[in-house]
C-alpha cells in the first residue's frame, strides 16, 4: 500500500517542479531562490547550469555558436532538470518562446509567468552587461521589442504574477497565494 502522506513539508504543486519564465530583468533567479527556500525545495537557473554544462559564458556561446545552439542545449538542460526530481526553476527569457521547451515545460511544471513592465525591466537589466540579446545600438529598443513580441507567448504560462519594483518577496508572496489559491500548496 502506498501513501500520500510525508510529512516532512508542505506538498508543493502535486510534485511537479515550479518553473519560472518572462524577461530578463524579471526577477527570475532572485525570485525563485526566495521561492525555493520557502518552499524547502533546490533552486536551479537553467541559464547557470547551461554555462556549467558548456563550460563557457551564456555570452560566450551565443558569439562562439550561435542562438540557434545556445537554444538546443537550454532545451537539453531545462529537460534534465524537470524530468529530475522536484525543484524551482529560473529560464531563461527566451527558453519559453521554443514550442517544445515551452511544452515540455507545461508538461513537467507549473509554469509562472513573472510579468514586469518595460521600465522596470530596463531599470534591472541596464544595471548588468553581460545580457547578449541587449548588444545593439539601443538596447532599450530592443528590451521593447522582447516584450512586445514575446508577452503573448509568456502569456500560455499556467499563472501569471507581477514582478515590480520592490522587495522580490512580495513577488514570492504573491507566487505563495496563487499556489494556495489553487490548491497546489497545503
Amino acid at each position: 500500500m502506498t501513501t500520500d502522506n510525508d510529512n516532512s513539508g508542505p506538498k508543493v504543486a502535486k510534485g511537479k517542479s515550479i518553473a519560472l519564465v518572462g524577461l530578463m530583468g524579471a526577477g527570475k533567479s532572485s525570485i525563485g531562490r526566495r521561492l525555493a527556500d520557502s518552499l524547502s525545495l533546490p533552486f536551479y537557473d537553467s541559464d547557470d547550469e547551461i554555462e556549467q554544462a558548456a563550460g563557457l559564458s551564456v555570452s560566450d556561446i551565443f558569439s562562439i555558436h550561435g542562438e540557434e545552439e545556445f537554444r538546443r542545449g537550454e532545451q537539453r538542460v531545462i529537460e534534465r532538470l524537470l524530468t529530475g526530481p522536484q525543484i524551482v526553476l529560473a529560464t531563461g527569457g527566451g527558453a519559453f518562446m521554443n514550442a517544445d521547451t515551452r511544452a515540455l515545460m507545461k508538461r513537467e511544471a507549473v509554469t509562472i509567468w513573472l510579468r514586469a513592465d518595460l521600465e522596470t525591466l530596463w531599470r534591472r537589466v541596464s544595471r548588468r552587461d553581460g545580457r547578449p540579446l541587449l548588444k545593439t545600438a539601443n538596447p532599450k529598443d530592443r528590451l521593447r521589442e522582447l516584450l512586445e513580441a514575446r508577452q503573448s507567448t509568456y502569456a500560455e504560462a499556467e499563472f501569471v504574477v507581477d514582478s515590480r519594483e520592490g522587495p522580490h518577496q512580495t513577488a514570492v508572496n504573491a507566487i505563495l497565494q496563487v499556489l494556495k489559491d489553487q490548491a497546489l500548496l497545503s
